[in-house]
């Protein structure tokens, strides 16, 4: 829990950490329920933008399941209004895309680039496979210990994105993914436990 020490300065047990996650979801759920009439299925966007890499890479049903909002400005939680520091960095961060949940969200301007989704797709299946609880305890972990660019969700993502940029052979990114995060709960098993299946957090 090194981690949370770094977050909230030695000052917060991780019971009073784990207090600030409901205002975290509530804040994500807000938000998504704010664009529900924007959400599009991911392939239904695909198939708009010509993207056809994608379906080399992930199933059918993940990309009808999985949605996408395209937006002027990616929204990004207010952590330090609730009470949550060490993340001004994140928070300020002038991102092309993010994900929240089973949903991510893309600016208008970076939407045509098939990779960015790529990326993002590769987010919604953390989330659908660790569900919110562990998810944010281990982005939130990487990012306090690694910093945003190595820390594990991230490094995950940007080097399965970086195969797929330099037009590598298609792989079962979701199969590849759950399998990641299992290895690494083995190794340092991450806040709360994996229910069967996966869960949509």
């Amino acid at each position: 829990m090194s981690w949370i020490r770094n977050i909230f300065g030695g000052k917060s047990s991780p019971q009073e950490v784990l207090v600030k996650l409901p205002l975290v979801e509530s804040w994500i759920d807000k938000t998504l329920a704010d664009h529900a009439a924007q959400a599009r299925p991911v392939s239904e966007l695909a198939k708009e933008y010509g993207f056809t890499r994608l379906q080399e890479f992930y199933s059918p049903e993940t990309l009808a399941r999985m949605k996408v909002v395209v937006v002027d400005k990616v929204p990004m939680p207010p952590l330090s209004k609730m009470g949550i520091h060490g993340f001004r960095e994140f928070e300020r961060m002038k991102a092309g895309g993010v994900t929240y949940k089973d949903t991510y969200f893309v600016k208008k301007s970076e939407v045509t680039r098939e990779s960015l989704h790529f990326h993002e797709l590769v987010h919604t299946i953390q989330w659908d496979h660790l569900g919110f609880r562990p998810f944010m305890a281990a982005y939130a972990g990487g990012l306090g210990e690694k910093g945003y660019e190595n820390s594990p969700l991230e490094t995950m993502a940007y080097d399965l994105e970086k195969h797929f940029e330099e037009n590598g052979k298609p792989l079962n990114v979701e199969d590849f993914v759950r399998t990641q995060l299992d290895m690494m709960q083995a190794q340092q098993p991450v806040e709360g436990k994996k229910r069967a299946g996966g869960s949509r957090g």
